[in-house]
C-alpha cells in the first residue's frame, strides 16, 4: 500500500515537472529586446513559435555569440554586429530599414539562411499535382542543388534536361513528370513539406526580415509603419516578432528627412540592442 502510494506521487510529480517544463518552454518562446536609437527606444518581442531561426540568428547577431564576416576587414568575428549600425532606408507609410553593416542596404552578416514564412504539415511523397508543387520543387530542392556546383561537370544530366525543358516552355511544368522521391535521391535533399498557412502576417508594428529574394535572410530586418500592414509581402518576408513599445519612436524615425535612396539625411544610430535573459 505504501509503495503504491509513492508510485503515485513519483507519476504526479513528473507530471507536474512536465508541465512546469512546459510552462517554461511556452514562456521561452518570447524574447524581449530593447533597440536603444540616438532618436528613442523601440522595444520588440520576438516570437520564436513562429520563426526560431531567425530569432536565433537575431539574438545571436546582437548578443556577439554568432559569428559574421566584418566588411572593413574580411574576417569572421564574434562582436555585436548591430551597436553602431544605421537606418539606411526609411519610407514613409511603409517601413524603415536598418541592419546593413555597410549602412547602404547591400551588406550583410556573410552568411545567408532560409525564409520561415510558412507553417507546414506533412512531408510531399508521389506524384506533384499542381505547378505551384512543382514551383517549390524548382525553388526548394533543385535550386540549391545548383547553387552547390560550380560547373555542370559534376551535376545530374537528367536534372539539366528538366530545367532545360522549364526554360523552353518557361514553366515549371516539366518537373511534374517525375515524383517528388525521384528529385529528392537526385540532389540528396530532405523530403519538402505541405503548406498549412502562413506561420505570421506582415502587419503594423511588426519586424520583418529584409532580403533579396527567397531564402536570402542574413541581418537586415525592417519594422511594419502602414497602419492597415502590407498584406502584398506576406509569404515573401519572414515575421519574427513586434514593436511592444516605442511605435512613437518607430513613426519619429518614419518621418526624418530623407535624401537618395530613402536614406535619412542625418543618421539614425542604432546605438545599442539588449536582449533580456
Amino acid at each position: 500500500m505504501k509503495q503504491s502510494r509513492i508510485i503515485i506521487i513519483l507519476i504526479a510529480v513528473t507530471i507536474i515537472c512536465l508541465i512546469g517544463v512546459k510552462m517554461l518552454d511556452a514562456k521561452n518562446e518570447k524574447v524581449k529586446v530593447v533597440m536603444k536609437t540616438n532618436m528613442g527606444n523601440i522595444e520588440l518581442e520576438l516570437d520564436k513559435s513562429i520563426a526560431p531561426k531567425t530569432v536565433e540568428n537575431f539574438v545571436g547577431l546582437a548578443n556577439g555569440t554568432k559569428e559574421w564576416k566584418d566588411p572593413k576587414t574580411g574576417n569572421m568575428v564574434k562582436k555585436p554586429f548591430y551597436d553602431g549600425l544605421i537606418f539606411h532606408r526609411v519610407i514613409n507609410d511603409f517601413m524603415i530599414q536598418g541592419g546593413c553593416p555597410i549602412g547602404n542596404g547591400t551588406g550583410g552578416p556573410g552568411y545567408q539562411f532560409e525564409d520561415e514564412t510558412y507553417s507546414y504539415g506533412d512531408e510531399l511523397y508521389g506524384n506533384i499535382a499542381t505547378l505551384n508543387d512543382a514551383n517549390r520543387v524548382y525553388l526548394e530542392v533543385m535550386t540549391p542543388y545548383f547553387q552547390k556546383f560550380q560547373s555542370e561537370e559534376n551535376v545530374d544530366e537528367e536534372l539539366i534536361s528538366i530545367v532545360l525543358h522549364c526554360q523552353a516552355e518557361n514553366s515549371p511544368a516539366p518537373i511534374m513528370n517525375k515524383p517528388y522521391e525521384f528529385y529528392y535521391e537526385k540532389t540528396q535533399s530532405n523530403a519538402i513539406k505541405e503548406i498549412k498557412g502562413l506561420a505570421a502576417t506582415v502587419d503594423y508594428g511588426t519586424i520583418c526580415m529584409a532580403n533579396s529574394g527567397p531564402n536570402t535572410n542574413g541581418s537586415q530586418f525592417f519594422i511594419v509603419t502602414k497602419k492597415e500592414g502590407c498584406s502584398w509581402l506576406n509569404g515573401k518576408h519572414t515575421v519574427f516578432g513586434k514593436v511592444t513599445k516605442g511605435m512613437d519612436i518607430v513613426h519619429k524615425i518614419e518621418n526624418v528627412e530623407k535624401g537618395p535612396n530613402d536614406k535619412p539625411v542625418k543618421d539614425v544610430i542604432i546605438e545599442k540592442v539588449t536582449i533580456s535573459k
